[in-house]
Protein backbone atom coordinates (compact mmCIF):
# COMPACT_ATOMS: atom_id res chain seq x y z
CA UNK A 1 0.00 0.00 0.00
CA UNK A 2 1.00 3.49 -0.96
CA UNK A 3 1.63 5.75 1.78
CA UNK A 4 1.14 9.43 2.45
CA UNK A 5 3.78 11.77 2.26
CA UNK A 6 2.35 12.62 6.25
CA UNK A 7 2.37 8.63 6.98
CA UNK A 8 6.18 8.88 5.85
CA UNK A 9 6.83 12.09 8.20
CA UNK A 10 4.71 10.46 10.90
CA UNK A 11 6.96 7.35 11.06
CA UNK A 12 9.89 9.17 11.07
CA UNK A 13 8.72 10.63 14.40
CA UNK A 14 7.48 7.24 15.76
CA UNK A 15 11.40 5.20 14.87
CA UNK A 16 11.21 1.64 15.48
CA UNK A 17 7.55 0.86 14.89
CA UNK A 18 7.80 -2.50 17.24
CA UNK A 19 9.69 -0.69 19.99
CA UNK A 20 7.12 -0.98 22.79
CA UNK A 21 6.90 2.21 25.14
CA UNK A 22 5.05 3.37 28.16
CA UNK A 23 2.51 4.52 28.10
CA UNK A 24 3.87 8.51 29.22
CA UNK A 25 6.22 7.98 25.96
CA UNK A 26 3.43 6.73 23.37
CA UNK A 27 1.33 9.85 24.29
CA UNK A 28 4.52 12.06 23.99
CA UNK A 29 5.04 10.43 20.32
CA UNK A 30 1.22 10.85 19.55
CA UNK A 31 1.54 13.69 20.33
CA UNK A 32 4.50 15.19 18.44
CA UNK A 33 3.66 13.20 15.22
CA UNK A 34 2.12 15.98 12.28
CA UNK A 35 -1.05 16.76 12.09
CA UNK A 36 -4.16 17.12 10.00
CA UNK A 37 -6.92 19.62 10.37
CA UNK A 38 -9.18 17.91 11.84
CA UNK A 39 -9.30 16.73 15.65
CA UNK A 40 -8.42 13.33 15.52
CA UNK A 41 -9.69 10.65 17.69
CA UNK A 42 -7.24 8.81 19.86
CA UNK A 43 -8.14 5.04 19.96
CA UNK A 44 -6.65 1.79 22.13
CA UNK A 45 -6.68 -1.59 20.63
CA UNK A 46 -5.69 -4.15 22.97
CA UNK A 47 -5.57 -8.06 21.94
CA UNK A 48 -6.50 -10.83 24.34
CA UNK A 49 -5.65 -14.25 25.75
CA UNK A 50 -9.45 -14.65 25.21
CA UNK A 51 -11.66 -17.42 23.05
CA UNK A 52 -14.13 -15.69 22.04
CA UNK A 53 -16.24 -18.55 20.38
CA UNK A 54 -16.55 -19.88 23.76
CA UNK A 55 -19.74 -17.99 25.40
CA UNK A 56 -17.65 -18.07 29.04
CA UNK A 57 -15.24 -16.18 27.62
CA UNK A 58 -17.20 -13.12 26.33
CA UNK A 59 -15.43 -9.61 27.22
CA UNK A 60 -17.84 -6.55 27.23
CA UNK A 61 -18.33 -4.01 29.83
CA UNK A 62 -18.70 0.02 29.95
CA UNK A 63 -16.95 2.96 31.87
CA UNK A 64 -17.45 6.91 32.39
CA UNK A 65 -14.62 8.09 31.21
CA UNK A 66 -12.95 10.48 33.82
CA UNK A 67 -12.23 13.12 31.00
CA UNK A 68 -14.75 12.64 29.00
CA UNK A 69 -14.88 11.70 24.85
CA UNK A 70 -14.99 15.19 23.16
CA UNK A 71 -17.59 14.56 21.66
CA UNK A 72 -21.24 15.47 21.18
CA UNK A 73 -23.07 12.63 22.47
CA UNK A 74 -27.13 12.20 21.90
CA UNK A 75 -29.16 9.62 23.82
CA UNK A 76 -32.23 8.08 23.33
CA UNK A 77 -34.43 6.75 26.74
CA UNK A 78 -36.99 3.97 26.22
CA UNK A 79 -39.02 4.93 29.46
CA UNK A 80 -42.20 6.28 29.94
CA UNK A 81 -44.01 8.16 33.57
CA UNK A 82 -41.68 9.70 36.15
CA UNK A 83 -38.51 7.86 34.49
CA UNK A 84 -39.72 9.53 31.61
CA UNK A 85 -39.39 12.93 33.32
CA UNK A 86 -35.79 11.50 35.46
CA UNK A 87 -34.42 10.89 31.88
CA UNK A 88 -35.30 14.88 30.56
CA UNK A 89 -34.12 16.09 33.64
CA UNK A 90 -31.01 14.43 33.27
CA UNK A 91 -30.28 15.85 29.58
CA UNK A 92 -31.78 12.81 27.35
CA UNK A 93 -31.77 13.89 23.93
CA UNK A 94 -35.06 11.56 23.32
CA UNK A 95 -37.37 10.30 25.56
CA UNK A 96 -40.42 7.90 24.60
CA UNK A 97 -42.10 4.55 24.66
CA UNK A 98 -44.25 3.22 21.63
CA UNK A 99 -43.87 6.43 19.84
CA UNK A 100 -39.68 6.08 19.88
CA UNK A 101 -40.37 2.36 19.28
CA UNK A 102 -42.07 3.17 16.31
CA UNK A 103 -39.39 5.60 14.99
CA UNK A 104 -36.71 3.35 15.46
CA UNK A 105 -38.72 0.37 13.30
CA UNK A 106 -39.11 2.78 10.77
CA UNK A 107 -35.45 3.77 10.39
CA UNK A 108 -34.72 6.91 12.59
CA UNK A 109 -32.19 6.21 14.44
CA UNK A 110 -30.96 9.87 15.16
CA UNK A 111 -29.11 9.42 18.41
CA UNK A 112 -25.66 7.43 19.55
CA UNK A 113 -26.87 5.51 22.92
CA UNK A 114 -30.01 4.05 23.55
CA UNK A 115 -31.05 3.18 27.50
CA UNK A 116 -33.68 0.85 28.23
CA UNK A 117 -35.43 0.38 31.97
CA UNK A 118 -35.80 -3.41 32.08
CA UNK A 119 -39.49 -3.35 31.55
CA UNK A 120 -39.76 -1.32 28.29
CA UNK A 121 -37.26 -4.07 27.06
CA UNK A 122 -39.73 -6.23 25.82
CA UNK A 123 -40.70 -3.96 23.32
CA UNK A 124 -36.80 -2.91 22.32
CA UNK A 125 -36.14 -6.67 21.86
CA UNK A 126 -37.75 -6.98 18.84
CA UNK A 127 -35.65 -4.10 17.32
CA UNK A 128 -32.81 -6.16 16.62
CA UNK A 129 -32.95 -5.86 12.80
CA UNK A 130 -32.47 -2.00 13.15
CA UNK A 131 -30.38 -1.81 16.55
CA UNK A 132 -27.67 -4.58 16.18
CA UNK A 133 -26.36 -3.80 13.13
CA UNK A 134 -25.40 -0.05 14.88
CA UNK A 135 -24.17 -1.68 18.24
CA UNK A 136 -26.85 0.06 19.88
CA UNK A 137 -29.08 -3.09 21.50
CA UNK A 138 -29.09 -1.72 25.00
CA UNK A 139 -27.16 -4.24 27.43
CA UNK A 140 -27.33 -4.75 31.19
CA UNK A 141 -23.46 -5.57 31.01
CA UNK A 142 -22.68 -2.12 29.52
CA UNK A 143 -25.24 -0.29 32.25
CA UNK A 144 -27.81 0.46 29.49
CA UNK A 145 -30.91 -1.75 30.89
CA UNK A 146 -31.27 -0.15 34.59
CA UNK A 147 -34.07 1.47 36.58
CA UNK A 148 -31.70 4.22 37.42
CA UNK A 149 -32.01 5.96 33.97
CA UNK A 150 -31.33 9.40 34.87
CA UNK A 151 -27.41 8.47 36.29
CA UNK A 152 -27.40 6.47 32.92
CA UNK A 153 -27.93 9.24 31.07
CA UNK A 154 -25.73 11.81 32.65
CA UNK A 155 -22.62 8.88 32.46
CA UNK A 156 -23.62 8.67 28.62
CA UNK A 157 -23.82 12.58 28.09
CA UNK A 158 -20.48 13.24 29.93
CA UNK A 159 -18.47 10.53 28.21
CA UNK A 160 -18.83 6.52 27.99
CA UNK A 161 -16.64 4.27 26.66
CA UNK A 162 -18.31 0.62 25.72
CA UNK A 163 -15.20 -2.30 24.61
CA UNK A 164 -16.24 -5.71 23.37
CA UNK A 165 -14.16 -8.12 22.60
CA UNK A 166 -14.34 -9.06 18.87
CA UNK A 167 -14.14 -12.63 16.80
CA UNK A 168 -10.33 -12.44 16.87
CA UNK A 169 -10.54 -11.20 20.79
CA UNK A 170 -9.53 -7.82 20.26
CA UNK A 171 -10.91 -4.53 21.73
CA UNK A 172 -10.99 -1.58 19.99
CA UNK A 173 -11.93 1.68 22.51
CA UNK A 174 -11.52 5.55 21.54
CA UNK A 175 -10.44 7.45 24.79
CA UNK A 176 -10.39 10.86 23.61
CA UNK A 177 -8.90 13.64 21.20
CA UNK A 178 -5.94 14.28 19.88
CA UNK A 179 -6.23 18.11 21.26
CA UNK A 180 -6.50 16.57 25.05
CA UNK A 181 -3.74 17.00 27.46
CA UNK A 182 -1.82 14.01 27.80
CA UNK A 183 -2.71 13.82 31.36
CA UNK A 184 -6.17 13.82 30.01
CA UNK A 185 -5.25 11.02 27.79
CA UNK A 186 -3.84 9.08 30.41
CA UNK A 187 -6.40 9.31 33.17
CA UNK A 188 -9.05 7.66 30.58
CA UNK A 189 -6.75 4.94 29.21
CA UNK A 190 -6.02 4.13 32.99
CA UNK A 191 -9.58 4.52 33.39
CA UNK A 192 -10.39 1.76 30.37
CA UNK A 193 -7.89 -0.74 31.38
CA UNK A 194 -8.69 -1.49 34.51
CA UNK A 195 -12.41 -2.56 33.27
CA UNK A 196 -11.02 -4.49 30.74
CA UNK A 197 -9.18 -5.84 33.61
CA UNK A 198 -12.03 -6.34 35.57
CA UNK A 199 -13.63 -8.13 32.95
CA UNK A 200 -11.45 -11.04 31.98
CA UNK A 201 -13.59 -14.48 32.74
CA UNK A 202 -13.29 -16.47 35.05
CA UNK A 203 -12.46 -19.78 32.75
CA UNK A 204 -9.46 -17.75 30.85
CA UNK A 205 -6.31 -19.20 30.87
CA UNK A 206 -2.91 -18.02 30.49
CA UNK A 207 -1.58 -14.18 29.73
CA UNK A 208 -4.80 -12.04 29.59
CA UNK A 209 -3.51 -9.39 28.12
CA UNK A 210 -1.31 -10.01 25.40
CA UNK A 211 -0.15 -6.58 23.20
CA UNK A 212 -1.81 -2.76 23.21
CA UNK A 213 -1.26 -0.28 20.71
CA UNK A 214 -2.88 3.21 20.61
CA UNK A 215 -3.17 5.45 17.83
CA UNK A 216 -5.00 8.51 16.64
CA UNK A 217 -7.26 8.50 13.44
CA UNK A 218 -4.99 9.49 11.05
CA UNK A 219 -1.46 8.08 12.54
CA UNK A 220 0.45 4.69 13.10
CA UNK A 221 0.11 2.59 16.10
CA UNK A 222 2.37 3.19 19.05
CA UNK A 223 3.00 -0.46 20.66
CA UNK A 224 2.68 0.09 24.81
CA UNK A 225 4.27 -2.25 27.25
CA UNK A 226 1.54 -4.83 28.56
CA UNK A 227 2.86 -3.96 31.69
CA UNK A 228 1.04 -0.68 31.75
CA UNK A 229 -2.62 -2.26 31.62
CA UNK A 230 -2.31 -4.78 34.38
CA UNK A 231 -0.52 -1.86 36.51
CA UNK A 232 -4.03 -0.13 35.94
CA UNK A 233 -5.80 -2.94 38.13
CA UNK A 234 -3.54 -2.69 41.04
Amino acid sequence: MRKSKLYKKQLEVLGNPLQLHTLDEALALLKSMPVVKFDQTVEMAIRLGVDTRKSDQTVRGAIALPRGTGKTVRVAVVCEGAQAEEAKAAGADIVGLEDLVQQIKDGNLDFDILISTPAAMKMVRPLGRQLGPRGLMPNPKTGTVTDAVGQAVKEAKAGRAEFRADRGACVHVPFGKLSFEADALKENFVAIADAVNKAKPASAKGAYVLSCTISATMTPGIKINVKELTRAEK
